[in-house]
């Protein structure tokens, strides 16, 4: 398939193509799903995901920074992107979170 491209993750290479799916946090039907290249950029294909009736927006990390670019400014939904492995750090043990994740 002439569509489909190599891309790097860490250390290891892939081949092939990506799917994108956008589903009802609800239901949890799937509503869009859209394939590209696996050299793609995964927040590049929100719009494509978004009806438009969406009041949050959940999706993983490869989705890092989609609620800054210039076309979703004007949504008006709760963006829940998660954190990026590298952000994580480790809990301090006198912390509250340290002793409350202990109990």
């Amino acid at each position: 398939d002439p569509e489909m491209h190599q891309t790097k993750k860490g250390n290891q290479y892939f081949f092939g193509m990506k799917a994108h799916i956008g589903a009802d946090a609800e239901s949890g039907l799937v509503h869009h799903v859209h394939g590209t290249a696996a050299n793609v950029a995964d927040f590049t294909q929100v719009a494509e995901l978004l009806s438009g009736e969406e009041n949050s927006v959940y999706a993983d990390a490869g989705y890092t920074g989609v609620e800054k670019r210039e076309e979703h400014e004007n949504r008006d939904v709760i963006w829940q992107i998660a954190a990026r492995r590298s952000t994580y750090s480790r809990l301090n043990k006198r912390s509250v979170l340290y002793k409350a994740k202990r109990k």
